[in-house]
């Protein structure tokens, strides 16, 4: 089975949200299933130096682009013993930054013909291209008009990715002709057109022979209006295409037994991880108490992820005998919510706005408990990495968190977690005392520990799940 991974970033190489995991992680995997897979990205500026000095160049060709025809080198580096291209423009991709430039309609469109394009100079013909949200949209478009009539490509299958339907790629009309090649026949609701302006996203959508999205629960979410943002009806015509699919953690990295971030390494030693604890109350000027609860929140400030709603109930949380450890960043108005709260119960609550990866890790194995009150969640990992440092998840029952954790049953001791329905404060703060009050019946709350410790959520179980869409998809 010949797999090609098209996508915007990806990880060690340019990381800019939840796809670059994806990127990094499951081709490695889908290798160990006997895959020959391979990647293909853009050759962005922001790729670190020591990387870009490995590449190997393999072939320069000219892209179409209407009117134009412009240059691209081809470049390539075995990385893990996956093969990586990149496509090599300085004049689209030689910048800082990834996305939000005015000309990211004419960057993408090359990036997806670059990526046809350079097919036949890859000495590898992939039997399905397996591309990622609106960046690659085109791909299966182009695939579909432009290159139908050439043999080569006449067989090539392709998936597209969701990861975050909120990022949709949305342009003026004008560039169907102009920058795309296409006539107005493409411009109906059945294709490209998005209330009078053109979508790569559903460009992907409509063209594509298989949809996949990040989670199971998302997938049936955004079919409806709330999580659709206006593709809900067109993906409910394709729900027998979309499929629902998990991603995982790489259990290497994070690793409480061999994490060199945290203070004290442990595998299900429970006295280890309370060094942790202790250790991290003292880092952050918080008493060193023990037989407390100790609540963390790392998140993105926004309302999307329920800052809103940890804030709305701090004081009523913090009437009980706990701590809180807030890490993060996002709306200015949020962090100086936060930082209100910290000054006013400083014994309590330690916020720190930061993305130190250093003291996530050390919050991970420091914490009983991880709150994560997201409205939208397509693919969380947080739980998975809190339930593999022994931090039990507290989580509302959207997405991805609906999928991965499982309420604790006290009558079948079954469970790694627990979680509410809706998006609403109260059930937030009764769940949330609930795992508080379950912490002190020690028993129970060992048990819990060991539950979500052996829970498996590795990208080996991913991997699975695509192998066997590939395999359907080929023999259809």
């Amino acid at each position: 089975m010949r797999i090609l991974f098209a996508a915007s970033e990806g990880i060690p190489f340019v990381k800019g949200g939840i796809q670059s995991d994806m990127i990094g992680y499951l081709p490695k995997e889908l290798k160990k299933q006997k895959i020959d897979v391979r990647v293909i990205l853009p050759n962005y500026g922001d790729i670190p130096l020591q990387l870009r000095e490995r590449m190997a160049w393999k072939k320069n060709f000219t892209v179409p682009l209407a009117w134009r025809n412009q240059f691209c080198d081809l470049q390539e580096l075995i990385y893990d013993e996956i093969p990586y291209y990149f496509i090599d423009s300085k004049y689209y991709f030689n910048r800082e930054g990834l996305y939000g430039f005015d000309d990211d309609a004419e960057r993408y469109a090359f990036f997806c013909r670059a990526v046809l394009e350079a097919l036949p100079h890859l000495d590898f013909q992939p039997q399905i291209i397996h591309c990622h949200d609106w960046q690659t949209g085109m791909i299966s478009v182009f695939l579909k008009t432009h290159y139908n009539e050439n043999p080569f490509y006449k067989n090539i299958r392709t998936v597209f990715t969701i990861h975050n339907l909120n990022n949709q790629g949305i342009f003026s009309k004008e560039i169907l002709g102009d920058l795309l090649s296409l006539g107005e026949e493409y411009f109906t609701m059945e294709t490209l057109e998005f209330y009078g302006q053109l979508s790569y996203m559903k460009g992907g959508l409509s063209f594509s022979d298989v949809l996949t999205t990040v989670s199971k629960t998302y997938a049936e979410e955004i079919q409806s209006s709330y999580f659709g943002k206006n593709l809900d009806g067109f993906l409910r015509k394709r729900q027998k295409d979309l499929y629902g699919i998990s991603n995982g953690i790489d259990y290497n990295v994070y690793n409480p037994a061999t994490d060199p971030y945290i203070f004290t390494t442990y595998q299900r030693s429970l006295k280890k991880k309370m060094e942790n604890k202790t250790k991290l109350q003292k880092l952050l000027n918080l008493p060193v108490k023990k037989d407390i609860p100790l609540i963390a929140v790392i998140s993105p400030f926004n309302i999307s992820r329920g800052i809103d709603m940890i804030i709305s109930g701090i004081e009523e949380l913090l009437t009980m005998d706990i701590q809180m450890v807030i890490m993060g960043k996002g709306d200015g108005k949020y962090e100086m919510q936060l930082m209100h709260a910290a000054k006013q119960y400083p014994d309590k609550v330690s916020v720190n706005i930061s993305l130190d990866e250093s003291l996530a890790r050390k919050i991970y194995a420091a914490s009983d408990m991880f709150l994560i009150p997201s409205l939208i969640e397509p693919c969380c990992i947080k739980q998975l990495i809190a339930l593999r440092y022994g931090s039990i998840p507290i989580v509302s029952e959207t997405g991805s968190l609906k999928d991965t954790i499982q309420p604790f049953d006290v009558n079948t001791g079954e469970g790694n977690g627990f979680k509410f329905t809706g998006y609403k404060l109260r059930d937030m703060i009764e769940v949330t005392k609930k795992a508080i009050n379950m912490f002190y019946n020690k028993e129970l709350w060992y048990k819990i520990i060991k539950n979500a410790m052996k829970t498996n959520y590795g990208w080996d179980k991913t991997a699975k799940q695509y192998y066997n869409l590939y395999e359907f998809l080929l023999d259809k």
